[in-house]
């Protein structure tokens, strides 16, 4: 008995051990996608019913002549091109002059042969590739390179979320371990391998930098990973072309403290540079925390150091807003808006949002900090991007969607629920918009540093926020309410002392995007600190179609626009082309710090999947909206008292 029963266990560990195997080889090994696959699916994308849908607008690009009122220029701040080995390994085959020429307005291809072209050129990109596998490409063209790390390179050249997920999860280790170290395994190699593409990244965005025209920023990400897909990246944003001679990794910095001193012990004056960190509602919580990935907590130097280096976050992208949840004392409905994570029920959980995930409450945590150490080091401003990694930058609109990389399409997988990480919960992203006088790398790069920019999920809405404390009322008579505005207020990314017992006034206006919906609504979200605690609360402050505002809650009448779901035609019998308030906050007394920002928010419109399931005449997937409310978010404005 005794030897069947060994018999047994040994056959049954040897089951374990083949199945183990199998999925182990499937799991780095089979492409989710074959060529017959391809080939399959890129025949059915021809079939797709474009022209039922939104017909293209293409705008030729607008030259803005320098202003003292300073014009809105638009770009972004975050796309990849084929040097990100995720990129590649999705299937994307162009490199860094497809990305820039994509930006000024050329067309491209995807995959299955879905065209993609924005409808107006951007006027700033960059490109911000992972650093962590630097040369990776250069290394697979070494004729000299290792039987282990050609069957890399072989695994490289079929699109994978597999093989994807294996190598993501390499940097989850602490300390992370480095597959180029391991695939190359010669140091001297390494270095020039990582030197050549940081070189390439240098040259090619100098070679694209039309000064007036269109502006280009040598860049890359940083990029530590946290269990269970996990980020805490950073993209780090150069002002010119004089940088460090290596991207500093994951593998050189372990957080993004040693990230700081790497950068500023290699980067002396005239190099300049900032990080930008994104995706709060996928760092589990670390994006506002008071510790690190290693668990150490900041101290006042290390808060210096992100205030001194870190003024902008990325509050709205391809896989998600990180503005705000109502998880943690927010009423706001407004914050539901492409949000697909749940609360964490303790701390340490993932795959949920943490009470330090999102970047409202980082206000807040801004404002507790500077009570407990005497400045506020997350008064931060506010951006968004794509974080595309089809080479698309600045291709944000709904119903021009292909996917967030050349890997997923067409339509037809795209709105497939309960596909390996599910498509449903990405979106086309957002853009960066920057208040400046004029478009070059100097001008754009110091608007940043003052934080006189703003987010939108998308579309090109036209935001200003001003504050001042007095002479408000006659701004909507004058003949240049924006002169007088910088002339005798504070533009947003403002700090503003005040000990006086005048009430704050804004200044706000919102213009639509010509080739997007009407304006429904202004908000202005204020968060304020009062004997220990935090508070947040969201005003309407405008409303379109002369709705008024309901005194009891704050809010606009809802909208009567609607949507056309046969086609996603939207109605432009509501809402405004542009809309312009004055509003002072009655309930500010001085002896709070506070922070205020301004939201401006679309009618109505279709949502990505919408136009996708319209293509392939299907019904949209369920626990999927079927619309979405575009938006712009200012960044805050913060008034001290003395």
């Amino acid at each position: 008995m005794r030897k069947i029963h060994w018999i047994i266990l040994l056959s049954t560990l040897g089951f374990l051990i083949l199945i183990g195997s199998l999925y182990l080889y499937n799991l780095y090994n089979v492409p989710v996608l074959s060529k017959e696959d391809i080939q399959k699916l890129s025949e059915e994308a021809k079939e797709q019913r474009e022209n039922i849908t939104k017909q293209t607008v293409f705008e030729p690009f607008e030259f803005k002549k320098p202003s003292k009122n300073k014009n809105v220029y638009f770009g972004d701040l975050h796309v990849h091109s084929s040097l990100s080995f995720d990129s590649y390994i999705f299937g994307n085959r162009y490199g860094l002059e497809e990305t820039y020429n994509f930006a000024k307005g050329e067309p491209m291809q995807n995959m299955f042969g879905e065209t993609m072209q924005i409808s107006r050129p951007l006027d700033f990109a960059a490109v911000t590739d992972h650093a962590e596998t630097f040369g990776l490409q250069e290394s697979c063209a070494d004729p000299e390179i290792t039987d282990e790390s050609r069957l890399t390179c072989e695994r490289l050249e079929s699109p994978s979320y597999r093989f994807f997920i294996g190598l993501r999860d390499t940097s989850v280790a602490r300390p992370p371990v480095s597959i180029m170290s391991e695939a190359i395994g010669d140091k001297e190699k390494e270095k020039r391998f990582v030197r050549s593409t940081w070189d390439k990244i240098i040259k090619a965005a100098d070679l694209h930098y039309e000064p007036g025209k269109f502006t280009t920023f040598v860049a890359y990400e940083y990029s530590p990973t946290l269990p269970d897909g996990g980020y805490n990246h950073r993209n780090v944003i150069f002002k010119n072309n004089t940088v460090p001679e290596k991207a500093y990794s994951l593998f050189d910095a372990h957080t993004a403290i040693d990230l700081w001193k790497k950068l500023i012990e290699n980067c002396n004056h005239p190099c300049e540079f900032m990080t930008i960190p994104h995706n709060g509602n996928r760092s589990w919580g670390y994006a506002f925390a008071n510790h690190t990935i290693d668990n150490d907590k900041y101290t006042i130097d290390d808060w210096k150091l992100r205030n001194d280096n870190e003024p902008l976050v990325e509050i709205f992208q391809d896989k998600g807003s990180s503005e705000c949840s109502t998880f943690f004392g927010s009423t706001d409905e407004e914050c539901d808006i492409e949000q697909f994570y749940p609360k964490c029920k303790k701390e340490n959980d993932t795959l949920c949002i943490q009470e330090t995930s999102m970047a409202r409450d980082g206000l807040k945590i801004g404002l507790t900090l500077e009570d407990e150490i005497g400045f506020n080091p997350l008064d931060f401003g506010m951006i968004g991007s794509s974080d595309s990694h089809n080479s698309n930058p600045g291709d944000t609109e709904e119903w021009d969607y292909r996917g967030r990389t050349s890997f997923v399409g067409p339509s037809k997988v795209r709105v497939k629920d309960g596909l390996l990480l599910t498509q449903l919960v990405n979106n086309p992203g957002g853009l960066a918009a920057i208040w400046a006088e004029e478009n070059n790398r100097d001008t754009l790069f110091e608007a940043m540093q003052k934080k006189e920019v703003y987010a939108t999920s998308g579309t090109r809405i036209k935001l200003r926020f001003f504050l001042n404390f007095n002479g408000t009322e006659e701004l909507l008579n004058s003949l240049d309410p924006i002169a007088e505005s910088y002339k005798n207020g504070h533009p947003m990314g403002s700090t503003v002392m005040n000990g006086s017992m005048q009430q704050p006034k804004f200044y706000i206006t919102a213009e639509r995007d010509t080739l997007s919906a009407p304006l429904d609504k202004i908000q202005i979200i204020k968060g304020w600190s009062e004997n220990g605690k935090i508070n947040e609360v969201v005003y309407d402050v405008i409303c379109s179609d002369d709705r008024e505002i309901n005194n009891r809650n704050n809010k606009c009448k809802e909208t009567k626009a609607s949507v056309n779901f046969e086609n996603c035609s939207f109605d432009e019998n509501f809402g405004s082309d542009r809309l312009e308030v004055i509003w002072t906050d009655t309930e500010y007394t001085p002896d709070q710090n506070t922070f205020y920002y301004a939201r401006a928010i679309e009618n109505p419109t279709c949502r990505w999947s919408t136009y996708d399931s319209i293509r392939i005449d299907e019904k949209p997937a369920k626990n999927y909206p079927k619309i979405t409310r575009e938006m712009a978010w200012s960044s805050p404005i913060w008034i001290k008292n003395k």
